[in-house]
């Protein structure tokens, strides 16, 4: 599975599992330390939680394991790193405080339109 793949594969699951505000970023050319960014959203720390489980769930099953995970006790922020991917999971107005879109701004968007669901 390609780094682009993973992303959609992972944007799909989060997107099932009712993720808000879907972001992904190709970041390859800005930095070495992944291929992309994928960031979402969930409005209470519960949501958080239960959205990363579900992409560690869905992601082992395909044979991929988290090179490692930060941020779940508080889960205000969940970072789940999969080398390549690098997703980031934040709750209520953390997003929006730390911005990661706007400092990943010399960053690629990615179009996940065939991904998503409309809703």
């Amino acid at each position: 599975m390609t780094s682009l793949e993973m992303t959609k594969k992972i944007a799909s699951v989060l997107d099932a599992k009712k993720a808000q505000d879907i972001k992904a970023i190709r970041i390859a050319d800005v930095t070495s330390i992944a291929d992309y960014f994928l960031i979402a959203s969930a409005n209470n720390t519960t949501l958080v939680k239960a959205l990363a489980d579900e992409v560690e769930d869905q992601m082992t099953k395909l044979g991929y394991e988290p090179k490692c995970v930060e941020g779940y006790v508080s889960a205000s922020w969940i970072v789940l790193d999969y080398y390549d991917v690098i997703v980031h999971i934040f709750c209520g107005e953390t997003r929006s405080f730390y911005s990661l879109e706007r400092l990943w701004s010399d960053g690629q968007p990615v179009d996940l339109a065939d991904v998503l669901t409309a809703d």
